[in-house]
């Protein structure tokens, strides 16, 4: 089965949920229309559907293959990316100024999750490279900007980032990667780094990698690691690609999934040094190459939301089909197909509502980048920036988690079927579990919620956030349409848990933060609970005040609300409650 892009769902919520109706109206986007982003969005439907999700399978049971140094990606890739290229979505939130289109983040985000849902192994390569070109646009010196932004932002030349080395995982301050000033302004880097995804590739004729490593006289820790863009060909004075650079591809993984995404190991400066030139300041590279990540970041989040809907067309399609057992009533000669069954249903809705959950709290942590990027009032791009500070950890780690679950929803639907790969069922699942995992665990990344993120400003961000929930919240309940249920209820509930957890968390990284770290996982999937069945009920209030395809929404919305946000009062008690287990478990691990 194919995919096609739900634009109906996608729309929706970025009207309604990412506030795009409220920007546009607004003028936040200049003279931008709807209609012009529908316009986009169509063309990224069919670019998608037509162009990349036909080779999903066939990357899959290809893979890249490595030989004497070079990768030469699965048959049809190579023809697939300069299309793709050549429509001009590398640089379609890129700065004008060098080739982009300038459009809102939020409108890629909604284009991004549409590549990665025809092929997660195609959409991740440009992810790092978009992450790229934010990075050495906002942190390079201007002569870096002239000489590499131009072909990064057309995709003629492909980025990566390099930061994980077999003894430094998710510890980047233990790097070894060295770097040596050379005298004339360059440096020369000397190290391996593993999983480095494109590191290698035929697509372009350049690959522009950006590299941490540490100078030999850097503090040690995180505060001593620089970031340099290091090259596989230098440049000639016209800009064209020149010699090779001391960078290569030592070997290919072999992985569960993502087989087309060529990632390598790869080694710098055996041949003396690999050329690099500095990005930023020296010692200042983990700021840097957080500009890269924040962003790559929320792209895996939409990773898994197009995973997890590929996964969930293809699952509701075999149910409409596959025939099993009688519904109450019927003939025993004829068979009902599968979707009649309470618990497909069930299985199917829990599908659809995760998707669509984790798809609202992607987009709108978009938008509260553009808002933070492109704001006029100062206080207002603060609070914004915050605000996109708060949810980029959520929208990474809960929507990644949901293209997990879903995606193994998806085999349990195919029953047999689903455990063999012909359906295609199964590379849903192995695909989509990378995700929680890379751009830093989802551990992680519920780490850094609870550490970093919950005490921005004092508190006062999260505290607005909660704010806004108990907002939609109070609005569903004086809306009281019958199609909604218990929506506001549970929501209510919800919303209430994640504020109590949230006094908690902010209590104990003052005293007790093993308490709180302990908790930060589950406080996590907590948060992305209630804000993702608020957004939904957000969506489906719009729908009944527009009376447009307000059944189905409703529906999905007091489904989220009766059937998952009931959880979050358990996932208060874990967190609350539960932390000192954890601390004690080495009783239990000892053996």
């Amino acid at each position: 089965m194919t995919y096609h892009a739900p634009l109906a769902d996608m729309d929706h919520a970025l009207k309604y949920s990412a506030g795009l109706s409220t920007a546009l109206e607004q003028g936040f986007f200049g003279d931008l229309s709807m209609d012009d982003i529908d316009a986009v969005l169509t063309e990224a439907s069919r670019m998608a559907s037509e162009v990349i999700a036909p080779l999903n399978r066939v990357g899959d049971l290809n893979g890249a293959i490595f030989k004497d140094g070079a990768v030469t990606t699965a048959p049809g890739w190579k023809k697939a990316y300069r299309a793709w290229c050549q429509g001009g979505w590398n640089g379609l939130a890129s700065p004008a100024e060098w080739g982009g289109q300038g459009l809102p983040h939020v409108v890629n985000a909604a284009c991004t999750e549409m590549w990665n849902a025809a092929s997660a192994a195609f959409g991740v390569g440009p992810m790092l490279t978009m992450g790229a070109i934010d990075a050495i646009n906002v942190h390079g010196s201007e002569e870096l900007k002239r000489r590499y932004l131009g072909k990064l932002v057309t995709g003629e030349w492909t980025g990566t980032m390099h930061l994980t080395e077999p003894q430094a995982g998710s510890d980047v301050g233990a790097l070894r990667t060295r770097a040596e000033r050379a005298g004339d302004g360059t440096y020369r880097l000397k190290g391996q780094k593993i999983f480095i995804t494109y590191g290698e590739h035929d697509l372009t004729d350049n690959i522009i990698h950006l590299v941490l490593a540490r100078l030999p006289d850097a503090p040690p820790g995180t505060r001593g690691i620089s970031l340099f863009l290091v090259p596989k060909f230098l440049l000639n004075p016209d800009g064209s690609p020149g010699v090779r650079n001391d960078v290569r591809a030592h070997a290919v993984e072999h992985k569960l999934g993502i087989h087309a995404s060529p990632t390598c190991t790869m080694i710098l400066g055996d041949q003396g040094g690999a050329i690099g030139f500095l990005v930023g300041q020296e010692n200042a590279g983990m700021a840097c190459m957080f500009t890269m990540m924040n962003r790559a970041r929320l792209a895996v989040g939409l990773q898994g939301v197009g995973i997890a809907e590929r996964a969930m067309q293809q699952a509701l399609a075999y149910a409409r089909e596959r025939k099993q057992g009688r519904t109450p009533g019927m003939p025993a000669t004829e068979s009902a197909p599968i979707i009649a069954h309470p618990d497909v249903k069930r299985m199917l809705m829990t599908m659809r509502a995760l998707t669509q959950a984790a798809r609202t709290i992607c987009y709108a942590t978009a938008m509260a980048i553009d808002r933070a990027e492109r704001g006029t009032d100062k206080a207002a791009r603060h609070d914004a920036h915050d605000r996109a500070s708060l949810l980029t950890p959520v929208a990474k780690a809960f929507s990644s988690d949901i293209g997990v679950e879903v995606a193994s929803l998806g085999v349990q639907v195919h029953g047999g079927m689903g455990f063999v790969e012909e359906t295609g069922a199964a590379q849903h699942l192995r695909d989509a579990r990378i995700a929680p995992i890379y751009e830093g665990t989802n551990g992680i990344q519920a780490i850094d919620l609870v550490t970093r993120k919950l005490p921005l400003s004092g508190g006062g961000a999260v505290e607005a956030y909660i704010g806004e929930l108990r907002r939609i919240v109070g609005a569903v309940n004086a809306t009281n349409d019958p199609a909604l249920g218990g929506s506001g209820a549970r929501l209510e509930e919800a919303v209430e848990s994640l504020a109590r957890a949230t006094a908690w968390m902010l209590a104990k990284l003052g005293n007790g933060a093993d308490e709180a770290l302990a908790g930060a996982t589950p406080y996590l999937r907590l948060f992305g609970t209630a804000a993702g069945g608020c957004l939904l009920a957000q969506q489906a209030l719009a729908a009944l005040r527009l009376n447009a395809d307000a059944g189905p929404r409703a529906a999905l919305a007091r489904f989220f609300a009766e059937n998952i946000a009931v959880h979050a009062r358990a996932l208060e008690r874990t967190i609350v409650e539960g932390g000192s287990a954890v601390i004690a478990a080495e009783a239990a691990l000892a053996h």
